[in-house]
């Protein structure tokens, strides 16, 4: 399965961690992961990117 084609972000710092959350707008399926804010937005949106693909692909194989 390929991954969504947009993906929307968002950031919140919580004390010394960030908690990152991704939404699929076509499937309104979301995730959110905490990381340390040293991995960077680049790094973050990429774990939370892939976390996001896992559940979707899951989900896809629940469904189907």
């Amino acid at each position: 399965m390929a991954g969504p084609k947009e993906i929307l972000f968002e950031f919140y710092q919580v004390g010394a961690y960030v908690k990152v959350s991704a939404v699929d707008p076509e499937t309104l399926t979301e995730i959110s992961i905490v990381g340390d804010p040293a991995a960077g937005e680049v790094g973050l949106k990429r774990a939370a990117r892939l976390r996001l693909e896992f559940v979707l692909a899951r989900n896809a194989k629940r469904h189907a």
